[in-house]
This record gives C-alpha cells, structure tokens and sequence, in this order.
C-alpha cells in the first residue's frame, strides 16, 4: 500500500485538490492510502479535523473514488509536526497545496509547503487551488 499523507490546511479549494491529486495516483482505488492530517497551531476552541468543511469534502471525493483514507490531527508548528507524522506513519509521500506568496511575505510569514519541501526526505506532491 502507498501512504499520502496529505497536508490540510482547512481550506475547501486545497483539500478538493489534493483529494483530486490522490485519486488520480496510479491505482488509487486498490493500492493507494490517504492520511488527511489537520495542525492546528492554536485552537483553544477545541475543534476536530473532522468537523472542517474541507476535510468533509475531501473525505466525500476519496470515498467516491474508493481511496482508503484515515484522519489524524495535532498541534505545533505545522512544518515540523507534518514532517514528525509523516516518519512516524512511514508515508511514501507527502501531498500539499500552498497559497501564492510573493518573496517577501514568505519571508515574514514563513511558508509551511516552502519548509516541507527543503525539508522533506520523501517525495512531495505539490498542487494548486484551481
């Protein structure tokens, strides 16, 4: 079995994308599974990976096309943390779906897909919001 760990960031349009990207794998249906893992860096009012309407909607396509699929969620920063999980689940990949930044707001605000790829030991799937 293929592991993705696919990188949500509770955003409907990046989660719909990468489900898209999951499903279009090579043998996604028998050979292929999805972790859907949500960071949350501050969440003080509790909520779920599985109450975000992207995780919902991701969950929908990887169902249609049969795609075997878990969900997990943490704390931290996202980076190290999606990095951490992915050793930990020994995945084959990582799958993210970045915002456009200019050179400048990377450099203020960092960018979690920017770190996951330098960082990454495994391929990343990196795809954009249609």
């Amino acid at each position: 079995m293929y592991t993705v760990l696919v990188a949500l960031d509770g955003t409907d349009d990046r989660a719909l994308v990468q489900a898209a990207a999951i499903t279009a794998l090579p043998d996604a249906s028998n050979g292929v599974k999805a972790v859907l893992v949500h960071v949350f860096e501050d969440n003080p009012e509790g909520a779920s990976v599985h109450r975000l309407s992207g995780t919902m909607r991701a969950v929908e396509r990887l169902e249609e096309a049969g795609v075997t699929h878990e969900l997990r969620e943490t704390s931290g920063d996202p980076a190290i943390e999606l990095l951490r999980l992915a050793e930990e689940i020994g995945a084959d990949a990582i799958c993210v779906s970045g915002r456009q930044r200019t050179r400048t707001g990377k450099a203020l605000f960092g960018s979690v897909t920017q770190s996951i790829l330098l960082e990454a030991d495994r391929p990343v799937i990196n795809v954009a919001a249609e």
